[in-house]
């Protein structure tokens, strides 16, 4: 890679299909007086791809992760998962927001577990054996939130999340109210959660280094009414490890390009 080469995403041609398709999404919260959250949002996100939606407080970052949820209702041409329509939550689609929202009653096996029995399925033993070793909290798994740290609590909700094995995993700012020495850690620990379950990800997210640190491409939004800015190709080399990767001269190259996009520079 050229070390000064900071590109736009339409530069690259992606050989994957999209399994995530938005075309002019726009949201607007109230009657025709009401405020406007997003004005036209238009991308891809193909498939195994780590995309990280970036910008400012209030700029419909979470208002969009929503509407791919089918959580929020929204206007525009149209946007679908894996080819179909979202008019609704889907299946194929494992949502994770900034508080764990773990059930204080159930142990993390049973929080694990809430997911699937929502659904009345019955989760494989062999799955969720497999859940609690990928996120680190194995011989936790009859201990109940209060007896864990907010960081081990997010951890349970990725792996309620993914327990089901969606194709799609969508995390709306997970760490943001973590200190940042274990959100550094998780950010590392979701890295290697991402490579072994092989995920489609969109992740919301205000840091620009968290950004940088964990995507294929960062889409940078602008303020409210949220309009995208740029579709920006991290060509960073992976595995990434955090020290060598976040001291290496490019990931700087990213970090200014990224605040200038988003006015902190």
């Amino acid at each position: 890679m050229v070390a000064s080469a900071i590109v736009s995403a339409t530069e690259f041609p992606q050989a994957r299909e999209p399994v995530i398709e938005l075309r002019s999404v726009s949201k607007t919260y109230g009657a025709a007086d009401g405020v406007k959250a997003l004005d036209g949002v238009s991308f891809d996100v193909h498939e195994q791809e780590f995309v990280s939606i970036l910008g400012p407080s209030g700029c419909g970052k979470s208002t969009l992760l929503r509407a791919i949820a089918g959580l929020t209702a929204f206007d525009g041409e149209g946007l679908s998962v894996g080819g179909q329509p979202v008019v609704e939550p889907m299946d194929d689609v494992g949502v994770v927001f900034q508080s764990s929202n773990l059930l204080p009653w159930r142990t993390v096996e049973a929080n694990l577990r809430l997911g699937a029995e929502i659904r009345r399925e019955t989760p494989d033993p062999q799955r969720m054996t497999a859940m609690l070793e990928m996120i680190g909290l194995s011989g936790f798994e009859n201990r109940y939130p209060h007896e864990l740290s907010g960081g081990m609590r997010q951890r349970v909700a990725i792996g309620q999340a993914l327990v089901r094995n969606p194709k799609v995993l969508l995390l709306d700012e997970p760490f943001g109210a973590l200190d940042a020495l274990t959100r550094d850690k998780l950010n590392f620990e979701l890295l290697r959660i991402w490579q072994a379950e092989k995920k489609t990800v969109v992740l919301v997210t205000h840091s620009i280094p968290e950004a940088i640190f964990l995507s294929d491409r960062v889409v940078v939004m602008s303020d409210r009414p949220g309009r995208l800015l740029e579709d920006v190709r991290i060509e960073l080399p992976r595995p990434r490890d955090p020290k060598s990767t976040r001291t290496s001269a490019d990931f700087g190259k990213y970090v200014v390009r990224l605040g200038e996009l988003m006015g902190v520079q």
